[in-house]
This record gives structure tokens, sequence and C-alpha cells, in this order.
């Protein structure tokens, strides 16, 4: 659903004025990836467990890499998403073994100096 809305996101980007000019119903937009998003991510955190940061910093990494294209972006985003969540499990099963770290401690330890420097770049 989001790739195939990504140029409605496209336009929602450039402002919600501007997204009405070009035809975007912008209410009915917003209610439906809310919607949709919120089913998506309850489902993949009752099967994978609460992985923090993941949802927060990789989007914003593949958006400084590659723009702010949704057609691009949104499977670069999971392409990152995927990367980062194999090297952190990587990294806890092999720091102190034959011990592991649970992989949430991993992404959090990684993931917050990545997130106060998103929120410091963009002076939130």
């Amino acid at each position: 659903f989001l790739f195939s809305s990504s140029l409605d996101l496209n336009a929602l980007s450039l402002g919600e004025e501007e997204a009405l000019h070009l035809g975007v119903n912008t209410g009915k937009l917003r209610m439906r990836i809310f919607i949709i998003g919120s089913i998506i991510i309850a489902s993949i955190v009752s099967f994978t467990g609460l992985i923090g940061f993941v949802g927060l910093v990789v989007p914003h990494i593949a958006r400084l890499l590659v723009g702010p294209d949704h057609r691009v972006m949104l499977p670069i985003s999971a392409l990152f998403g995927a990367i980062f969540l194999i090297l952190c499990d990587t990294f806890a099963r092999i720091i102190i073994a034959p011990t592991e770290i649970p992989i949430g401690a991993v992404t959090a330890i990684v993931g917050a100096p990545l997130f106060i420097y998103l929120l410091q770049r963009r002076n939130v």
C-alpha cells in the first residue's frame, strides 16, 4: 500500500495545501496511512518483539542517502533496516560469547546516539 501511494506521499511532503492542489485527498490519505501503518507495526512487533530505534533512525538515514522520493526511499529503508538488524544481531552474538546480549539493547546503544544526532541536526 505505501509503495503504491508513493506519489501521493511525495505530494504530501510538499505540504498539505500543495498536495490538495495536486488532487490528493490528504485527510483520507493520512487516515489510511495511520490505520494501515498501525496494523503493520502491531503485527511486526507481535512476531519479533520490541526492537527500538530501527523504525525511527533507519528511514532518516535512508532519506539522507537516497533523497526524499518515497518510490526509492521506502524499499531502501526496508533493506537498510534488515541490514542494520542483521549487523546488530551478529554483534550481540559475538561481543561476549558464549552469552548473548539482547538485540534490543544493541539497537538502543547504536540507535540512541544516531537519534540524538538527527534531533540536533534538525534543531528540534
